[in-house]
């Protein structure tokens, strides 16, 4: 018996050096859930739509889990999709060449994100209060400029195909940018010293210090990271539908959040995983897209979600707290 316990403890210890495994259980829990219960769940064109709708909330939550493990949080990034896709938008609409439109729309949401960071760092502020004053500030910004009216563009363009083209399977290209986004901050994230950096800084910033990493520059760059990519996220919804409106991405960032959380991420800092992230984004497209054709009423999406999220960090927890 004795053996038995050692041998579950010794387990349960491995396991906590990855932080993907209560998202992996939510998903395998998720996916068989909806592959049982929804009919034409595992379509390609079912697959396809979980695909596009993780990739676009994906892109989001990459960003927040990495500002998340320095340890920060970002309530704007919702408004900041918003800002971006709309000034995109705009730009398109006068004239503005497509690429030049793209680099300034990113431009305007790194120097949100530059400033975010900033005032947190600088200000000794709690990066919640300021993000959610940035939230809302944005979002007034954007309903002022557009008087709560819609930007429709008709026109398309070879830079939009490449941001969310419809690609051979119903698949959108997104998905590739998604794919491609969390590879690169995996291995940023565990090959790099700046995501040793990141780790410190989230985990115990004195000890960081003393070390010599510059915790403020990580957790700035932390900001701008986030808020491009949800720039980036926007901008790919934008080519998608070919319209923005003034609401756009609000609710994101909560979603993001239980993309990250569900996906190992602790809110404390210091502890996470990108590939966490993604199978979180996957699960609320499975949720979000298994509801509508298990014929479910929509207001149970929420719910749904709110479920999974607590049984995903109760295991988080459980393995982290063993041995």
């Amino acid at each position: 018996m004795r053996v038995r316990q050692r041998a579950w403890s010794i387990s349960l210890a491995e396991l906590r050096r990855y932080p993907e495994v209560g998202a992996l259980a939510g998903f395998l829990a998720v996916f068989l859930s909806f592959s049982i219960v929804a009919p034409h769940f595992l379509t390609p064109a079912s697959l396809a739509g979980i695909m596009t709708i993780a990739a676009e909330l994906g892109l989001v939550a990459i960003g927040v889990t990495l500002l998340m493990i320095a340890g920060e949080f970002d309530l704007s990034v919702g408004s900041v999709l918003g800002v971006s896709a709309m000034a995109f938008a705009l730009m398109a609409r006068a004239g503005i060449p497509h690429l030049i439109a793209f680099l300034g729309a990113l431009g305007l949401a790194a120097a949100i994100g530059a400033l975010n960071g900033w005032v947190v760092t600088r200000g000794r502020l709690p990066s919640f209060i300021v993000t959610l004053g940035s939230m809302m500030f944005w979002r007034g910004v954007l309903l002022a400029v557009t008087g709560g009216f819609p930007i429709a563009y008709e026109e398309k363009s070879l830079l939009m195909f490449a941001l969310s083209g419809r690609l051979p399977g119903g698949f959108h290209a997104s998905a590739l940018w998604f794919l491609g986004v969390a590879l690169i901050a995996t291995l940023v994230l565990t090959r790099t010293p700046f995501g040793n950096a990141i780790f410190a800084s989230g985990g115990n910033p004195q000890a960081a210090r003393a070390l010599g990493v510059e915790v403020a520059r990580v957790k700035q760059i932390g900001f701008i990271l986030t808020a491009v990519l949800a720039a980036l996220a926007g901008i790919i919804q934008f080519s998608r539908f070919g319209s923005v409106d003034p609401l756009r991405g609000e609710g994101m960032e909560l979603e993001a959040i239980a993309a990250t959380v569900t996906g190992g991420t602790l809110l404390t800092g210091g502890y996470g995983s990108v590939m966490g992230t993604v199978l979180g984004a996957l699960i609320v497209g499975m949720v979000r897209n298994g509801l509508v054709l298990a014929g479910a009423p929509a207001y149970w999406y929420r719910a749904f979600i709110g479920l999974v999220l607590v049984g995903a960090v109760i295991i988080n927890l459980r393995i982290r707290r063993s041995g």
